[in-house]
């Protein structure tokens, strides 16, 4: 069992809340979404894991279980090309849940004219494997989001 924890602070909403038809109809897999407090801030692990995959907007860690999580920080963040947004790990580290991943600012992604709301999703998993799911509530960083088994 691995429990997911919020790489940030804010206000859980729910994959269905994010403006991405591919993230909201878990095409990536399920999971849910976080609308950040528009603080400058630092997404952390959300499992103890190696990362996989990390780019300034986005980052896939995968645990001792083989369950990969990805943390995607905004909605077609991409296309800002890493500004904004600062690489506080490498592809390749092995991080305990909490270790600063990216540094980044949901209100200069929002003034750049993208969405903030930043999915957290299982990869590669069944709706049915996730539980304990926290929908539309505060959260701080580190609090549990769902459970994977």
């Amino acid at each position: 069992m691995t429990t997911v924890t919020s790489p940030l602070a804010g206000r859980v909403v729910g994959l269905a809340a994010v403006p991405d038809p591919v993230f909201s109809g878990s095409m990536v897999g399920p999971g849910t979404a976080v609308e950040p407090a528009r603080d400058a801030t630092v997404a952390v692990a959300p499992v103890d894991g190696v990362i996989v995959s990390l780019h300034p907007h986005a980052f896939a860690i995968v645990d001792d279980e083989g369950h990969g999580v990805l943390t995607h920080l905004g909605i077609d963040t991409v296309q800002l090309g890493g500004e904004g947004f600062e690489l506080l790990a490498a592809k390749g580290d092995t991080v305990r849940r909490g270790d600063a991943i990216v540094r980044w600012d949901p209100a200069a992604v929002e003034r750049a004219g993208k969405s903030p709301i930043s999915p957290v999703v299982a990869l590669e998993a069944s709706a049915d494997a996730l539980s304990e799911m926290v929908e539309d509530a505060d959260v701080a960083t580190g609090d549990a989001l769902f459970r994977w088994s």
